[in-house]
Parts: structure tokens; sequence; C-alpha cells
């Protein structure tokens, strides 16, 4: 039985096109960039030509982007880096109650440097509530991070309201763009955006590769140290593959992020619609309309989200409960916690993300699954059965 999936959020498989033109850089050129030779300098070529493309998905300058090994090392780049290069004029953090639990864990980490971290709340919806993050700014806050949309739940947050608001305070702004790049379009400039991550494989493209944007006045230190590389920001000899395979992909979703996001936003509607309709007792996770083409993410009294996933698998589908790199914890999600949601409600989620090479007849799958498997599953349920009584 061939697998559907339907986890793109967590990860994404490589577009054909991008393996083919990665292919030759394995081989035939293999130059490291750092060399002085003309083998060398194909690898230079390759490396200068990936950063403008990827400058001009994001409408940056080439001299702002930062290529790493993941999203995750961008992050600690961008915001660990900013930190402690700029602590002398503040250490004060804030980022919402509902980043990335990378975010987090790098917030835990720079408290116990001697950083302040304030957590900004979000409405219902999971977005950020403006008010109140500018209630937190004082005159130590150094850093904003608020995610461009949530990796969980989908929904897009005011990136705009909040970049002007850190422009106006004369405070750097990071945001974490994983979740919406390729579904989104993002300008930095006018989004307001001072620090920024990306990530390859959220573009169809290879894993083990990341860019940070990093607006041109702004500095960080570097959190790895060696051979000086990407401008001494980040040294290792360069993963020429994968940031080749990173341009491409970006180039390809450039192109074809139009049509995407509109046969995406089809399958989500009607998924939406048409579970919501047929299953009582069922509800929308995330802002009805400000949310990803990609995601839909939904709840079910009196069931619990692993006892899904594993029905589904049992069906061959792949699907998920919330963030990859939570999942294999039995703590409610975080993010769902933070829309005032209580435990026993944030336990029954599902989260169905499409992609690229999903096809109208996986979603006829799901939405003939999801029926079923809610019956069986609240059939089998004390809780439900409770609560009908």
């Amino acid at each position: 039985m061939k697998e559907i999936y339907l986890d793109n959020q967590s990860a994404k498989p490589v577009d054909p096109r991008v393996i083919e033109g990665m292919l030759p850089y394995f081989d035939e050129k293999y130059g490291n960039p750092s060399a002085l030779h003309s083998t060398g300098d194909i690898g230079t070529d390759a490396l200068e030509e990936s950063r403008k493309s990827i400058a001009e998905f994001i409408n940056a300058d080439e001299e702002e982007i930062i290529f790493t090994s993941s999203a995750t090392e961008s992050i600690n780049l961008g915001i660990v880096g900013y930190a402690m290069k700029n602590q002398q004029k503040g250490n004060h953090i804030i980022i919402s109650e509902i980043e990335h639990i990378s975010i987090h864990n790098i917030a835990k980490h720079l408290e116990r440097s001697g950083f302040q971290i304030s957590k900004a709340p979000v409405d219902k919806y999971g977005r950020v509530d403006m008010r109140k993050l500018e209630r937190r700014i004082t005159d130590q806050t150094i850093l904003i991070s608020v995610g461009y949309a949530s990796n969980e739940i989908g929904t897009i947050q005011p990136i705009r309201e909040i970049g002007k608001l850190a422009e106006e305070k004369g405070i750097a702004f990071h945001s974490d763009a994983v979740a919406a790049e390729g579904l989104v379009p993002i300008d930095v400039k006018r989004d307001g955006i001072h620090l920024m991550a990306l990530s390859s494989n959220d573009l169809y493209g290879p894993k083990g590769v990341g860019v940070l944007y990093m607006r041109n006045k702004y500095r960080v230190n570097p959190i790895m140290i060696g051979g000086g590389q990407e401008r001494g920001l980040r040294s290792g000899s360069e993963n020429v593959p994968g940031i080749v395979g990173m341009k491409i992909a970006a180039e390809i979703m450039q192109k074809e992020m139009p049509g995407e996001v509109k046969r995406f936003t089809g399958y989500r509607d009607r998924m939406t619609k048409q579970i919501l309709e047929e299953i009582p007792d069922s509800y929308l996770n995330g802002h009805p309309t400000e949310r990803l083409a990609s995601n839909t993410h939904v709840r079910f009294d009196g069931i619990e989200g692993e006892s899904i996933l594993l029905s589904f698998k049992d069906k061959g589908i792949a699907i998920s409960t919330g963030s990859a790199c939570t999942s294999k914890t039995l703590e409610p999600s975080h993010t769902l916690i933070a829309t005032g949601l209580m435990h026993e409600e944030a336990h029954g989620s599902l989260q169905i993300t499409t992609g690229r090479f999903n096809t109208d007849e996986d979603i006829d799958s799901v939405l003939k699954s999801v029926p079923e498997v809610v019956t069986r599953l609240r059939d089998l349920s004390p809780i439900y059965k409770a609560k009908k009584v």
C-alpha cells in the first residue's frame, strides 16, 4: 500500500528538478569555494549565484544572505548571535507564546546567560496581540522574535505591524519564516524584518541547508568559530550541492507559488468545510482566513491525537498532530494551550498539510477516512460517551 503523505509541514520531498540540478556538484563541480584555483572558482560562482537567487526570492541584497546548515542554526545565529553582540545595549528579548520549540529553548538558554525573556500573548486564533506586545517593550529591549506563521496551526502573524513597531522603537525584529516560505510572498523590506531564518527543505530543496537573512546595518556574533567562511559569521566549508539545490528550489517556487497556493487553498477549504459539517463536536484551530494555504488543523472532542495518528497510519495516510519536533512528548501543544484551549481539548487535534505532489485523490481518501476514524475512536472513548450522556 502506497502511503498518502500529508505531513508536508514537517518535511517535504525534494523536487526531482532540484536533484537533477544538484548532481554535477557532487562529482564534476566539486571544488571548495575557498580554494584559489579554477576548480574552486566554479564552487565560488555557484555559491554567489545561489546567494543572488535567494536574495531575489525575499527582496534582499546579496550580501545580506548567510548560508548555514539548517533553519535551527540560522535561528541560533540570528537570536543568540544578535543578543551577544548587542548585550551592552540591553538584555531584554520578546518572543511570542507560540514560537517554535527551538526558539523557546533558545530563550531558556539566554535566560541562563543573564537575559530577560518576555512572551507576547496571542488571541484565540494564535495571532499576536499587538497591544500586549507593545506593553512588554522596555528601555532594555533589543530584539523581538515572532514567527511569520505558525508551523502548527497555520495562523499568519501581523508581520508588517510588528516590523513597523520594531522600527519605531529602534528594536531589531527577527522572524522564523520557515513555515511561511513558499506559501506567502515574503519581502523583508516591505515587512520590516531585520533578521530571518529560512530552510531549504521547506522549498522542496534538500535538508541540511538553511539561510540567515541579516539586514546590512545589523551585526551578530558568530556561534561557530573556524576558517571564517560566510563573512566570518558561519565557519565551515559551504555545502555547495545543497546550496545549489536551495537556489533551484527557490527559483522554481518563485514561478509556481501563485498556482500552488491557489490549489492548496482549494484543498484546505474543502477539507475544513466537509470535516466540520460531517463530524459533530469538531472545530477549526487557528485563524479562519489569515492562515497558510496548505494547513488544515482541526480538533475533535473525546479522542486523543496519538490514537488518530495510529489509525491513519493503519490506513496508509501520514498526517500529524502538530510540530514534528515535539511529537514524541505526551504534553499538549504549547501553541494550542496559548490560544486558550484546555489540555483535553488540545490533545484531540489533527494537522493535515498539503504539498506540491498531493492530488485530488489524496484529499478524497482523507475525507473518506476522517469520519470513519473519529466515529470508531469515539465509540471506544469513555470520555466522549460520558459527555454525551
